[in-house]
């Protein structure tokens, strides 16, 4: 759950939304480390309650705005023309002169969604079948996503899983050492510098032809998936501030670091953080079971297994350079957040590591089986 309160003049800036209905209460919700958003209660016509999802962007993280909006808003129209008529999508709504967001009284940016009644989030992975269905709905993603007319998708973060530039990043800020942290986690430093190849992987096999730039979601974890409240079968996919050109296989990673891992990545002992195999599995079959199982070729699906481990490596480096940096990214709990979520990162990196040839084996397995 978000813990960041309702802001004194939440109710100036909804009214500006094309919202129905009588306001009657907003809560903080979600557990987003980027956004704040709030649900918000109406009464309705016939006085049924009516809730939207209202969330102020964070535009420290998001430098362009108009093209994050225009991402957004491009990916939803679409994802709505492909859908049944009785889908439930990520719907945007306009504010009352007909834009896709607005700012408030301090310059800030909000947008509101219509809150997707009869489903939920998890935050966790708690068993096989959570793991098959995100990744099933996280590939179904990618295959629709995959028409998407008109120009290139901007790019809302430059460089978002360009692991060499995050290197880069991390090699300044260790460099830099503007808050005097370095020294106290030489250890974590040193492990990062040793796996400083692993960075350059993916972007060659770009550069040489053996994978494609496609749209992905890029942040799929699997509360950015909306269950039936009844079935559990992904409805929606949501938190589309990510969507852009990237690779499938940053996504697949993205899966596997969040999705078949022990614990969460803010554990405080990192001790707990291993690979689930068998959740390792069971993504893997969701995933190719998908509509965008047969689009993936040979090299990608011989590189799911180290997708995982470069997607945790990546995010090893981001939490040690905010660290580094005096926690100036993610929202933090406490002055040690950062470096236990970089703990974790490291442990889950060596189990990859270690059973890398059992996640070979088991790819080739499910896929001779597909």
């Amino acid at each position: 759950m978000s813990n960041t309160p309702v802001p004194p003049d939440f109710t100036d800036m909804i009214k500006l939304f094309a919202v129905t209905g009588r306001f009657v209460s907003a809560q903080p919700y979600g557990s987003g480390h980027i956004n704040d958003s709030y649900v918000v209660n109406y009464i309705g016509d016939n006085d049924q309650p009516v809730r939207y999802v209202a969330q102020r962007i964070n535009d420290n993280v998001f430098k362009n705005v108009e093209a994050l909006n225009e991402n957004v808003q491009r990916v939803t129209a679409h994802l709505a023309s492909d859908a049944g008529d009785n889908s439930r999508q990520l719907t945007l709504i306009n504010t009352i002169d007909g834009q896709t967001c607005t700012q408030d009284a301090h310059g800030k940016y909000w947008r509101v969604y219509d809150f997707i009644e009869g489903a939920h989030t998890v935050d966790r992975v708690t068993n096989e079948a959570q793991a098959r269905e995100t990744a099933r709905a996280f590939g179904g993603f990618q295959a629709r996503v995959a028409s998407l007319p008109g120009d290139r998708l901007k790019e809302t973060i430059p460089n978002f899983h360009h692991t060499r530039s995050r290197f880069e990043n991390f090699r300044q800020a260790v460099e830099a050492d503007q808050v005097g942290r370095a020294a106290e986690i030489r250890p974590e430093i040193d492990f990062a510098y040793a796996r400083e190849a692993d960075t350059a992987v993916l972007i060659n096999f770009l550069a040489e032809g053996k994978v494609l730039e496609r749209v992905t979601h890029n942040d799929t974890k699997i509360n950015n998936v909306m269950l039936d409240d009844q079935t559990q079968r992904a409805v929606a996919v949501i938190d589309l501030d990510t969507v852009m050109p990237g690779l499938p296989l940053y996504d697949f990673g993205e899966m596997v670091r969040t999705s078949a891992s022990s614990t969460d990545e803010d554990d405080p002992h990192p001790e707990n953080m291993r690979l689930e195999l068998p959740y390792f599995r069971a993504l893997v079959e969701g995933y190719l079971s998908s509509e965008f199982g047969s689009v993936l070729n040979k090299t990608e699906r011989q590189h799911l297994g180290f997708a995982g481990k470069l997607m945790t490596y990546e995010n090893l480096i981001r939490f040690l350079t905010d660290y580094l940096q005096g926690d100036t990214y993610y929202k933090i709990d406490h002055p040690k957040h950062n470096l236990d979520r970089a703990r974790t990162q490291m442990a889950l990196v060596q189990s990859i590591e270690e059973q890398t040839e059992a996640m070979n084996a088991v790819v080739a397995d499910v896929y001779a089986q597909s």
